[in-house]
């Protein structure tokens, strides 16, 4: 069976299971980061490796500044949904021989910019030449207190949805210019009890699913509650996919505290409740399995 028939989430379902894991494995492949038991015993150490390629994540016109920055955030953007830390990242840079080397340097800025935003040290990594497009790949390492960390499989039945942010737009530039929400998800779960959290990189209509079946529940959401970015549609905001905004399952008995409190922390950003998990895995919305799957 061809990728494009399989789908990137079968596929997945076939491979996974067949890796080996260790005893010191937390949560590994299957889960935005991978967790495993570190030396000191109070943290979990986080790894998360990403890429973006040419053509797929970037167009060849884009600013190689931005796509160094996009680069980097893609994978802080897991750590936001793990509730982790960065602090160190490697680059793989995997180019044609014809590339200048100011195209390069910017690559190297922009990648640069956005680890300094979080404090992350660059300190590794290779370069390769390639007949194909254009790959950068970063891989980041972090820590996450234990009685801190999210996964995908936490939630709940009677859990309330929120998500963060805006949905939607992103192919008007905003997916190379994103700030993952790494001191929002810091701050929630130093606050509340996060049931379970991922970060929303293809589209609501394809990462919901995927928690949702993670944590073994179904989900019931009220579309017209989504909150969109200007010019965008409901349809804009369950596909579009690269939104990189945190999607977080938590009691109902926390709901109007948290959303009081947010306010108050975060004025400028929107939180919003989209709807509940329950026992019942049914989509009576055809629109909610929708967005980006790669290989298709």
């Amino acid at each position: 069976m061809k990728l494009r028939e399989l789908g990137e989430d079968r596929l997945l379902a076939q491979l996974l299971p067949r890796l080996p894991r260790g005893k010191a494995v937390f949560a590994g492949a299957g889960d935005d980061c991978a967790l495993v038991e570190a030396p000191t015993g109070r943290n979990f150490l986080v790894l998360k490796t990403d890429c973006v390629v040419e053509g797929v994540h970037f167009l060849p016109r884009a600013d190689a500044l931005d796509v160094g920055w996009k680069a980097m955030m893609r994978p802080l953007s897991d750590f936001a949904a793990t509730s982790a830390r960065p602090q160190f990242a490697l680059i793989t840079l995997i180019v044609p021989k014809q590339t200048t080397s100011e195209w390069v340097k910017r690559i190297y800025r922009g990648l640069s910019r956005a680890a300094a935003r979080f404090k992350v040290s660059i300190v590794g990594g290779e370069t390769s030449s390639t007949r194909g497009p254009a790959v950068i790949s970063v891989s980041v390492s972090g820590l996450v207190e234990k009685n801190r960390c999210v996964s995908r499989s936490g939630g709940k039945a009677g859990d309330d949805l929120f998500v963060t942010g805006r949905l939607g737009g992103a192919n008007r530039g905003r997916h190379l210019r994103f700030v993952p929400r790494i001191e929002e998800s810091r701050w929630l779960t130093k606050n509340f009890s996060i049931h379970a959290m991922m970060d929303l990189s293809d589209g609501l209509g394809v990462d919901l699913p995927r928690l949702t079946r993670a944590s073994k529940v179904g989900f019931k959401i009220d579309i017209n509650l989504l909150p969109r970015s200007p010019g965008c549609n409901i349809d804009n905001a369950i596909s579009d996919g690269d939104d990189y905004e945190l999607l977080f399952a938590i009691s109902p008995r926390e709901s109007e505290r948290l959303q009081k409190s947010w306010s108050k922390k975060f004025p400028k950003l929107l939180l919003t409740r989209i709807g509940r998990l329950n026992s019942r895995f049914e989509i009576r919305d055809s629109r909610l399995l929708r967005g980006y799957v790669h290989f298709q």
